[in-house]
């Protein structure tokens, strides 16, 4: 029976611009649980397709990042929840 390698998952946050990536999952920091709601309620979301456009200079926070049809504003430490998996081989990336 053929098996497939896990997915290796990084932070949205490490991500280079333009690149695309899948949404794995969100992770909340203890001392803010509450963005793991939020986060998923502008789109972040299991499968959804996400992208960082740019990072404000100096310093690249915060970060423009587009996920599914939106566009959004997020700090450093906010775009660091979200775990993200590579979007190639995927149709469409």
């Amino acid at each position: 029976m053929p098996t497939t390698a896990p997915l290796a998952s990084s932070l949205l946050s490490q991500l280079a611009d333009r690149q695309t990536a899948l949404v794995h999952d969100v992770v909340a920091p203890t001392h803010s649980p509450e963005w793991a709601r939020w986060l998923a309620e502008i789109g972040f979301l299991p499968g959804e397709r996400v992208q960082i456009l740019t990072r404000a200079l100096p310093g690249g926070d915060p970060l423009v990042v587009r996920v599914g049809d939106g566009t959004f504003a997020l700090r450093r430490a906010e775009a660091a929840c979200v775990r993200v998996v590579d979007a190639q081989g995927e149709a469409g990336a």
